[in-house]
């Protein structure tokens, strides 16, 4: 029997971050991109008091013990679904719904443990090499199929890009092979030692038999998906297959998509929507006793990124100077009543451990600290930029109004460029044709995810960062094998981006979530993601 691992990846539990676009397929260039998420929640003003629809859509059923099956909910989404592919998918909303459909070998819980979930075991080589999976007997995919050890196979491999050469999920790039081995094993074994892999093994194990996975999405996840109408929804069907005895409850999900926050609100309160996660607090406080608020820290990044390869973002006195021009404090009230957690540096506290808590404050709000840099800089009388954000998101053009509100006092004339999403993700993270942007950033519940994106030829680096002692420092953690020295080289890490000032980090957002009434079981998890396979109606009412 294999020795079972369990993996304690900080102690707290946070997560959020947003991709999204008006097509199912989306090019090659996009397909070899993998971003640790991004994602952005939206946040409203005035709307109307409406009535509320019924509590269950369709008949349950109440067994034995008290549970309830059967009904169906809608979960509001703001975004456009960008892919189903699982190893090529960009976009923390677009996991947030196939969450639900496919599974990998091991998954993350809401407190922010990784636990087996297609294996049943697992151990790790003293020497981080290999690491070997027994995995779980008795598995279908939603087409019925089995699934063997080929399948897992297949799909790391496919992941890694062991067969063409180009890694789907650069996280699995150093994987040298995998391997059938022992009586229902699987071992994974890399080109150098990586202590921190397990996390980014909960890559989906996909059929062989299927040839494109994005347009026919087949997983092993608690629902199934059903149909995906532009602009108007994505359903799930309940998985009577699924491996985990007693779950899901519900019939049927749907992922509703609305045009904005604004349409998405209204449709809450008015009851065509069940559940809404990254709510306004102050429109939270609005809604009516027929919804339960929920709450948890979202481990999100929420960034005025600098493009350092544009000017004049490319001085390292500018960026500085707009660190000490921002009231991150006064910000955060605005935007989340207080609701959100400061930071300076490009991870959050609930990273546990692995956040360097010397920086809190590292930038205290000093506007005329910030003129003297400017002047130091050569911008004696400021400068103007543009700060491009996705229109339909309006938390995002509401902090860049903030942002330009505050910089105009230290003479920097900010012009807000509201584009649509799809705009934004082609011209700002992919050619990264921009001076500044306003974006929330997400990522697997492991540091490593957290703080790749900085190394100077990441592929998701899109703010352009370079620094040489952050990429040799970020490529001596893999192979570390003592966890104490890893955390170090991780806080090391974040004192770099504070000292080379690589954008303005200003707040990790709590996730409110709305549900309504008679609905049980909500978790909110340290990862963007709507685990719906628990949530369940209570009581008997039809």
């Amino acid at each position: 029997m294999l020795k079972y691992n369990k993996m304690n990846m900080g102690e707290d539990v946070r997560g959020e971050g947003e991709v999204s676009m008006q097509c199912l397929r989306i090019g090659r260039r996009l397909q070899v991109l993998r971003c640790a998420c991004l994602v952005i929640t939206l946040f409203l003003f005035t709307f109307s008091q409406l009535s509320c629809a019924p509590l269950f859509r369709t008949a349950s059923r109440a067994p034995d013990d008290g549970s309830i099956y059967g009904g169906e909910v809608v979960v509001g989404i703001t975004q456009e679904p960008t892919l189903f592919d699982p190893h090529t998918v960009v976009a923390a909303g677009d996991e947030e719904i196939i969450f639900n459909i496919f599974e990998g070998l091991v998954k993350c819980t809401p407190d922010g443990h990784f636990e087996p979930a297609l294996a049943i075991d697992y151990s790790i080589s003293e020497d981080a090499m290999t690491y070997t999976f027994l995995i779980r007997s008795g598995v279908r995919f939603h087409n019925g199929e089995v699934m063997t050890r080929e399948d897992v196979v297949y799909s790391i491999r496919r992941a890694a890009g062991l067969d063409t050469g180009t890694p789907l999920r650069s996280e699995l790039s150093d994987i040298q092979s995998v391997t059938l081995s022992g009586e229902n094993e699987v071992s994974i074994v890399l080109n150098e030692p990586d202590a921190e892999l397990l996390p980014f093994l909960n890559v989906a194990i996909i059929p062989r038999s299927v040839s494109d996975i994005n347009d026919t999405p087949i997983g092993t996840g608690p629902f199934k998906f059903s149909s995906y109408r532009v602009s108007e929804s994505v359903i799930l069907v309940r998985n009577d297959d699924y491996w985990q005895e007693g779950i899901p409850y519900l019939n049927k999900v749907t992922f509703k998509i609305t045009a904005d926050m604004n349409t998405a609100f209204m449709q809450l309160r008015s009851g065509s929507i069940d559940i809404f996660p990254y709510l306004d607090p102050e429109k939270a406080s609005q809604l009516t006793d027929d919804f339960q608020i929920i709450s948890g820290e979202s481990d999100m990044i929420h960034v005025f990124a600098l493009n350092n390869a544009v000017a004049p973002f490319d001085n390292p006195k500018v960026r500085e100077a707009m660190n000490y021009a921002v009231d991150r404090e006064s910000l955060i009230s605005l935007l989340m009543s207080g609701e959100g957690t400061m930071i300076f540096s490009g991870m959050s506290p609930a990273m546990g451990s692995y956040y360097n808590e010397s920086l809190e404050n590292a930038y205290r709000y000093d506007p005329g600290k910030a003129v003297e840099l400017l002047e130091q800089a050569g911008f004696p009388d400021g400068f103007q930029a543009t700060v491009t954000v996705p229109s339909n998101y309006a938390h995002h053009v509401n902090a860049a109004t903030i942002i330009a509100d505050q910089l105009r006092k230290v003479g920097v004339e900010l012009t807000i460029v509201s584009v649509d999403w799809a705009t934004w993700l082609e011209k700002v993270y992919t050619d990264r044709d921009y001076q500044s942007t306003v974006i929330a950033l997400t990522s697997e519940f492991a540091p490593r995810d957290v703080l790749n994106r900085y190394v100077s030829d990441a592929h998701n680096n899109f703010i352009g960062f370079n620094s040489k002692e952050y990429d040799r420092i970020f490529s001596s953690i893999r192979s570390e094998p003592d966890e104490d020295e890893r955390i170090l080289a991780y806080r090391r890490l974040q004192e770099i981006l504070v000292s080379e000032n690589a954008s303005v980090f200003f707040q990790d957002p709590r996730n409110i979530v709305a549900v309504r009434n008679g609905l049980i079981g909500y978790v909110v998890y340290p990862v963007y993601v709507q685990d719906l396979s628990v949530v369940h109606y209570e009581g008997a009412k039809e």
